[in-house]
């Protein structure tokens, strides 16, 4: 890929980002601008419940196309891609059986997927092959092509979630006996997390394989673009463990997964800030989202107190426009930042904030 009309200064912002990714704007922020959307809208209205079945991949990126062609006027740091929504989750229980359920989300028009547990109990496991003739692995194939020829251009198309280590043996039998079977079958475990590694693996080079990148970059749904082949991990079953837990089952599998490509980002949600220390410290991290959720204080009005916690890894958070300009006006933002900038009232006020940024140096 060498160009994206959808992205007019795309070959400005490169640059930024690069220096972000590569540690070295520590001094200077970044911002994404989310402004009012009527492709999000007319989303709203397809879709007034919350259950629905596999969307149709061409209407899928034609709401992409719509989405980020809306976005072309804004000149803020994000590059235009498109998330694979509905395989981020129910799409590595499907190539092994498990029933596949979507969610529409109206308030950002995805559709993401899920499976109830695959296994009534652990003597099911050595049954489960992974077989490249299976629907879904065909649904999968099918969709990177549709979106690549969609796309050509004029967007990219995002890296999206793994499914690795306790996630996946989540998928299998539940959360619950998860955390149960780390204390009583430990082994059956280990073995699911090795077979999580090489699923996921195949998955994830078929996805590098099929889309294009950007200057030998990937293209990411909250970094916006990494140089290298670069996975998203997450470390969700973790975020309810101590720190030493997280040592003892989920480092080594990030950090194997990781050191499969050429690094990975990864997210923490607000039950997990615990984590911030070790999780800064994987091997092959290139960055990371710090998530808000309810019981939980706002990334963005901690971040003063959360960013030194992570040593110089790029974070993103969340913040909304009235508030963030404040902080920028006062020049009171930590640098190494990419600020998610939500209910922006429209694209000039977008533009005008964007100069601001910019020219901001901590």
């Amino acid at each position: 890929m060498n160009t994206l009309t959808y992205k007019p200064g795309w070959g400005d912002v490169l640059p930024r980002l690069r220096s972000l990714y590569e540690r070295r704007a520590a001094d200077r922020v970044f911002a994404t601008m989310a402004v009012p959307s009527a492709t999000v809208a007319e989303f709203r209205q397809q879709y007034p419940q919350a259950e629905c079945g596999y969307p149709d991949p061409a209407e899928r990126a034609d709401f992409w196309d719509r989405l980020l062609r809306e976005r072309s006027a804004i000149e803020d740091d994000s590059l235009p891609s498109a998330y694979l929504s509905e395989f981020d989750q129910g799409l590595y229980g499907g190539l092994l059986g498990g029933e596949v359920r979507f969610l529409a989300h109206p308030e950002s028009g995805w559709i993401s997927s899920m499976v109830p547990a695959l296994l009534k109990d652990w003597s099911q496991f050595r049954r489960l092959r992974f077989d490249d003739s299976h629907p879904w692995w065909r649904r999968y194939e099918r969709q990177l092509e549709v979106f690549v020829e969609h796309s050509r251009g004029k967007w990219g198309i995002s890296h999206f979630i793994l499914i690795d280590g306790l996630n996946f043996v989540f998928e299998l039998i539940g959360a619950t006996e998860t955390y149960l079977s780390v204390e009583t079958c430990p082994e059956e475990v280990r073995r699911a997390i090795d077979f999580a590694y090489d699923l996921n693996v195949k998955v994830h080079r078929t996805f590098f394989e099929v889309v294009p990148s950007l200057d030998g970059g990937t293209f990411s749904n909250f970094a916006q673009w990494i140089p290298g082949q670069i996975v998203s991990e997450s470390l969700d079953p973790y975020h309810m463990t101590s720190v030493a837990y997280f040592e003892r089952w989920g480092r080594e599998p990030a950090e194997r997964i990781l050191a499969a490509f050429d690094g990975g980002v990864v997210h923490i949600h607000g039950n997990g800030r615990h984590l911030l220390e070790a999780a800064s410290t994987l091997r092959g991290l290139k960055a990371m989202l710090l998530a808000d959720d309810k019981g939980f204080p706002l990334a963005f009005d901690v971040l003063k107190e959360l960013r030194p916690r992570v040593g110089d890894v790029p974070v993103a958070v969340f913040a909304d426009y009235f508030t963030f300009v404040d902080r920028l006006e006062r020049h009171d933002l930590p640098g190494g930042v990419m600020y998610q900038v939500r209910k922006v009232p429209d694209v000039v006020a977008a533009n005008r904030c964007m100069e601001k940024v910019r020219a901001y140096r901590v």
